[in-house]
């Protein structure tokens, strides 16, 4: 995987045909046009035209790309500062400034590994965050092939993790170790999840979902790992064609007790299991593609409600299912169960107008409630958190319309 070769295409809607799987002509649900954006966190654009200020202060981010947040805090990955960002209450107004800062001596300073001084405070692309039982905070510190754990969320800043996992200690960053990927090693992790217990991480890097029975101490290996055969494996879509267990770029993860949901991003695919799996086996889902064996990428068509191009990002919250469909900028939901097994719609969406647009911003100006490259997102009571990393900005959405209505049936 070579992040440095997903870029964005600038098209005017002009360009766009009609798909050939007939993903256009859809109506999105009756919730989409009642969702409220209502506080904006980070710079603001000039005019709305120039890309929003990325020099790092307590409020000014660069490209975002993890959030969450609870009746609390939020917190959120500033991954191109290199840092995390807290918020001891939730914002309620827009340029609200942090009041923690980890990964950072300051504020004010950036660079990977605090500009190389530290690898046991620093951080390198920080990407996934999480908050378990209301106390313990997890970093997915990507590009140093770990996740970084405090037994009890920074009071302070530049607060050093209590371990980490994925590493022999905090002073390693190499991926898998330095050796060939285990039940131990971590490559390019950039999703975290707690779900009914089990402590699960993207691997990206190693093309494969690790699951811990409960929160791992440092050097505990993992119980189980999905979308490869074993845990010394790591080829992309398990060395063949892709299939209905396999990962290119797994990068986030969701679910409840009686489901899990991965963002298997790089097949432009989400993959659903009835249950948690403990044994390999293929979804019972999949969300973004026709069946088990396609993997195709329609740029340059109009989207519709069932396809997805990167999705990088997704949250289950109750019945609702939100997926960040990154390179078409826009949030998607389903109504939990899902009617069909493969290629379901959605049912709402916000970022875009309707479900065939998918331009950077509306191919318009940086507003209150367009998106470029929306990445991470989590959901708590009705008030949904999104990384909007191509605007440097942290979006609070209202979306509790998503909640109240019946499920809406999209042509």
């Amino acid at each position: 995987m070579n992040e440095t070769s997903i870029t964005t295409v600038s098209l005017s809607s002009r360009q766009w045909k009609k798909s050939p799987l007939d993903l256009s002509s859809a109506v999105p649900g009756r919730a989409s046009g009642q969702l409220q954006p209502r506080v904006w966190l980070g710079a603001r654009s000039p005019f709305g035209l120039a890309l929003p200020e990325a020099k790092p202060t307590a409020s000014h981010m660069y490209a975002p790309r993890g959030v969450w947040i609870d009746e609390n805090r939020l917190v959120v990955s500033d991954s191109g500062n290199h840092r995390v960002l807290i918020w001891n209450q939730r914002p309620t107004r827009d340029g609200q400034e942090a009041d923690i800062v980890l990964g950072q001596p300051d504020f004010y300073s950036e660079g990977p590994a605090q500009g190389g001084a530290s690898y046991a405070r620093g951080m390198h692309l920080p990407t996934g965050v999480l908050v378990i039982n209301g106390r313990h905070l997890l970093v997915a510190d990507a590009w140093h092939h770990r996740i970084l754990v405090w037994n009890d969320i920074p009071l302070r800043s530049d607060q050093p993790a209590d371990y980490a996992i994925g590493q022999v200690d905090m002073d390693h960053v190499e991926p898998n170790r330095g050796k060939g990927p285990g039940p131990n090693t971590l490559y390019w992790p950039y999703g975290l999840a707690w779900i009914a217990g089990r402590f699960y991480v993207a691997d990206t890097g190693n093309r494969r979902v690790l699951a811990w029975n409960g929160l791992p101490c440092s050097n505990q290996p993992a119980d189980w790992v999905i979308g490869q055969g074993d845990f010394c494996s790591n080829q992309e879509n398990r060395g063949g064609p892709v299939c209905g267990n396999s990962f290119r770029w797994p990068h986030a993860i969701a679910g409840n007790t009686e489901q899990l949901w991965i963002a298997d991003a790089g097949n432009h695919r989400i993959l659903g299991w009835s249950g948690h799996p403990v044994e390999d086996r293929d979804a019972d889902w999949i969300l973004g593609q026709p069946d088990s064996l396609a993997s195709a990428e329609n740029p340059y068509t109009a989207q519709g409600p069932r396809a997805l191009r990167f999705p990088y990002g997704i949250f289950q919250q109750s019945d609702r299912l939100m997926i960040a469909d990154t390179a078409n900028n826009r949030v998607l939901f389903w109504h939990l169960p899902l009617n069909e097994k493969t290629f379901a719609p959605a049912t709402d969406l916000l970022g875009q107008t309707d479900f065939d647009q998918n331009g950077e911003n509306r191919w318009d100006r940086v507003a209150y409630d367009t998106l470029c490259w929306p990445y991470g997102i989590a959901s708590h009571d009705e008030c949904l958190a999104i990384a909007d990393s191509g605007n440097n900005r942290v979006m609070l959405w209202d979306v509790s319309a998503v909640f109240h209505h019946s499920h809406a049936v999209v042509r």
